[in-house]
């Protein structure tokens, strides 16, 4: 059962795509509707502050979890309902990963992916057995859900990475899987 979900998204704003931004507020509702408790990456700026502001004026239930080292670089999310100074990034994800039942990777840059290509590892090697919904707002994942295509024809994939993922093309779909 979920009850803890974990979010990794940009800290940035999409650019000129007001459609992720739509979705994700419908998201956060959806979220919201289902008494989830987000844990996040702990930020203020961009879709994290987003979601985060936007869940806690729903009155939601935040946890952040940020590195001192983006402590002092990034904003700090000071109105969420608990934050986790951890030591560096790989402290990071295990307490996200630690704290959560299931994940929602939103549309983001390096280290969103970063974050998904770990989780989905540790789900194909059988570390974890949680569920991951790709949110593929728009297409954003497109030519991503390509290159799987591609290492699975040449048999660089040790499971078909299309059965451990949830792809989720509009954010109504993922009432069904919470």
């Amino acid at each position: 059962m979920i009850k803890k979900i974990c979010v990794f998204c940009g800290s940035s704003k999409p650019k000129n795509n007001s459609k992720i931004e739509k979705e994700v507020n419908q998201m956060i509702k959806i979220i919201f509707s289902k008494k989830l408790e987000l844990i996040y990456g702990g930020a203020d700026i961009g879709l994290m502050g987003q979601i985060s502001n936007n869940l806690i004026d729903l009155g939601g239930k935040v946890t952040g979890v940020i590195p001192k080292v983006l402590s002092k670089k990034e904003i700090i999310n000071k109105n969420i309902s608990e934050l986790i100074i951890v030591e560096d990034m790989h402290e990071r994800k295990k307490t996200m990963y630690d704290l959560s039942d299931a994940f929602i990777i939103l549309p983001g840059g390096i280290g969103t992916l970063e974050e998904f290509a770990e989780v989905v590892t540790w789900k194909v090697l059988g570390i974890q057995n949680k569920k991951i919904f790709l949110i593929n707002i728009g297409g954003y994942y497109d030519f991503l859900l390509k290159q799987f295509s591609v290492m699975k024809e040449n048999n660089f994939l040790y499971t078909d990475i299309f059965q451990d993922i949830i792809i989720i093309n509009k954010i109504e779909e993922l009432k069904k899987h919470l």
